[in-house]
């Protein structure tokens, strides 16, 4: 069994108290965001789980706890992407988020970090150039503590549709998703990681990039389980995800609206303020992330 933390929150950054203490437990309880009546007992023991993969902006609160995972298979999924304040709105400055990085693939191996530039976002402030830019200074700055980059076009659902149009000063392209451009841009992120060591993969994408240097990837990635660990985990597509998304089946054990990070584009946060209620009656001692 792999284990997602999470999805649908951050756990490292903001309850990773209540990880660890869920694995002294040896399991966690999780709620269905489909059927809140429907609660699973999900075991953390080391024996029952192949890995953990944990996705976060801001892994520093988890960093001095790292010595108590030695017991788990586990990497991360770090989102790096230097939007403007406006679109993420209550993450650490940029280059203290950089340094994190860099001694968490210290501590773990380059291979264990997968950068996350996602999604892309074109606006008038956030443009192709503004991003060519900004993915070549980061390539620049991660170069040797990573080897993988995630990457995808926002997905304009309607809550996330909802909370960018609510920003004053940005205009969002959204017809350029599909656009000639963007494949452009998707080209030269492929040229410019590989002369910094790293190979970019599409995450959750209809359109196959591949022809361009960047093939469809996954987050929750049996494959790479299986190559870090010396594995042989069946790499079966997870039913339960969007369409085009090739993760491997995972428990994932968070839950939506409770990440206070801000970030307007979050598929996972639909209201920031009932997030911050959520995090505010959250107990670390909990068997639940939030009753």
């Amino acid at each position: 069994m792999i284990i997602s933390a999470s999805r649908r929150t951050d756990i490292p950054a903001y309850y990773s108290e209540w990880f660890s203490n869920r694995a002294k437990a040896g399991y966690c309880l999780v709620r269905n965001p489909f059927n809140p009546a429907q609660v699973s007992r999900i075991s953390l023991l080391p024996e029952d789980v192949d890995a953990i993969v944990f996705w976060t902006k801001n892994p520093a609160p988890i960093l001095p706890r790292l010595d108590e995972l030695e017991r788990y298979r586990y990497y991360f999924q770090f989102t790096l992407n230097g939007y403007p304040k406006e679109l993420e709105a209550h993450l650490p400055p940029l280059e203290q988020r950089i340094a994190v990085f860099k001694e968490l693939s210290r501590r773990l191996g380059s291979r264990r970090v997968v950068w996350r530039y996602d999604p892309v976002i074109v606006s008038n402030r956030t443009g192709f150039a503004w991003h060519r830019e900004m993915f070549s200074a980061l390539c620049q700055n991660l170069a040797g503590h990573t080897v993988r980059v995630m990457t995808s076009a926002v997905e304009y659902y309607k809550k996330t549709e909802r909370n960018l149009s609510a920003l004053e000063g940005f205009v969002f392209d959204k017809a350029a998703v599909k656009s000639p451009a963007m494949e452009g841009f998707f080209a030269f992120m492929a040229e410019t990681a590989r002369r910094a060591g790293m190979e970019v993969f599409s995450c959750a994408q209809e359109r196959d990039y591949s022809a361009v240097g960047v093939r469809p990837g996954s987050c929750v990635d049996g494959g790479l389980i299986n190559e870090l660990w010396g594995l042989s985990l069946p790499v079966k597509k997870d039913p339960g995800q969007r369409k085009f998304c090739l993760c491997a089946v995972s428990r994932d054990i968070g839950s939506n609206d409770t990440c206070i990070s801000g970030c307007r584009y979050c598929y996972a946060t639909k209201d920031h303020e009932r997030a911050k209620e959520r995090y505010r009656n959250h107990r670390p001692d909990s068997e639940m992330l939030v009753e």
